[in-house]
């Protein structure tokens, strides 16, 4: 007969194995709440390699709610800059600016409470919830569906079996220990249960897990394709000033990339027509086109780039709505990874580089 799972094998294994991050509290410590959901929503859709020196480095600069409330959104979307997904920046700022004015500077410690907040999700008010203050809440990312659609063999596609997993992670859900019973879910997903070539023997639920049993662990969660996005193209353009500056502007605060600076360019479409690029142009002047347009992959669609660049005097003045900013300056700008790519094609058809 085959056992049935349970959260203290889970615990015994976590309890020998937990990960060490730099936003969990050690064995005994209470968790502190703004450090546990700041990095749930660093973490969301990026690796936690990715997120551990923007951790570091954000706490540093934005140590509590109440700084972060404080701060100016450039500061914040600066600090945020190569880390992606920007709304999650723009609602973090939001997010913290609510807990100050709403509740006093501390977290509601409910799901429900949490879900009041810009910028938090069932996920991330779950997850919060249980971590931070020890709720009976199931917190499913892609590492607790992995293991729990695994362990029950549950065919649903995701994201429809969402509510299928949840169900189930709840049931197993202690209501001693739900936090430590949250973090091991997700450790055994990041480190045993993962997407490929998953470490079975090493499972603390090998044996109660159906998939393994049927040999089609590797198979689970079932997902429908993915429909790719049609690919988009534009023209930038990088202007560089002789007293070392670039032209930027400052994008919409709603949509794509909102709020964060970049390199003037056209609209991003499919039907681009790259010969009525040079209307659009910031200025009249001399323009170099890079040999390789820059590429870049977004959620849902991939675009491509042509970078178009030219030298402008000394004391040429920005056009309405944008800005010269000094090479030297531009790691204080909220720059996306895909415009400071734009830059270095364009600076590299120039002649120059960043300083």
């Amino acid at each position: 007969m085959t056992p049935s799972p349970n959260a203290a094998a889970l615990l015994a294994w976590y309890d020998r194995h937990r990960r060490a991050l730099p936003w969990r509290a050690l064995p005994g410590e209470r968790p502190d709440p703004y450090r546990v959901w700041l990095s749930e929503i660093m973490l969301q859709q990026t690796t936690v390699t990715a997120v551990k020196p923007y951790f570091a480095s954000f706490l540093a600069r934005f140590p509590s709610v109440e700084a972060l409330a404080a701060a100016p959104s450039e500061e914040v979307m600066s600090a945020w800059a190569g880390l992606g997904y920007y709304s999650r920046a723009r609602n973090l700022h939001a997010c913290a600016k609510a807990v100050m004015a709403e509740h006093g500077g501390r977290f509601p410690e409910t799901e429900e409470g949490l879900r009041t907040l810009p910028g938090i999700g069932a996920y991330t008010a779950a997850a919060v919830a249980a971590i931070a203050f020890d709720r009976h809440a199931a917190a499913v990312d892609g590492n607790v569906e992995r293991v729990i659609s695994r362990l029950y063999m549950l065919e649903m596609p995701m994201p429809a079996g969402r509510k299928a997993v949840a169900a189930a992670t709840l049931a197993l859900a202690p209501q001693d220990r739900p936090g430590d019973f949250a973090q091991a879910l997700m450790d055994l997903g990041s480190t045993i249960c993962t997407p490929r070539k998953p470490a079975c023997a090493l499972c603390p639920w090998r044996d109660p897990c159906r998939a393994r049993q049927a040999g089609t662990q590797e198979s689970f969660p079932r997902k429908l394709a993915k429909k790719e996005g049609a690919l988009r193209r534009g023209a930038a353009f990088v202007v560089l000033r002789a007293d070392g500056s670039v032209l930027l502007r400052t994008r919409p605060p709603k949509g794509l990339l909102g709020s964060m600076a970049e390199a003037p360019t056209t609209a991003w479409s499919a039907g681009h027509d790259p010969a009525g690029a040079l209307k659009e142009a910031p200025i009249a002047a001399s323009w170099l086109t890079a040999n390789a347009p820059v590429r870049h992959v977004f959620t849902h669609f991939p675009l491509e780039l042509t970078v178009l660049a030219a030298q402008a005097p000394a004391g040429a003045q920005a056009p309405e709505g944008m800005r010269f900013t000094p090479l030297g300056a531009l790691d204080a700008e909220p720059l996306p990874t895909v415009m400071r790519k734009v830059i270095e094609a364009g600076l590299a058809v120039l002649g120059a580089r960043p300083r």
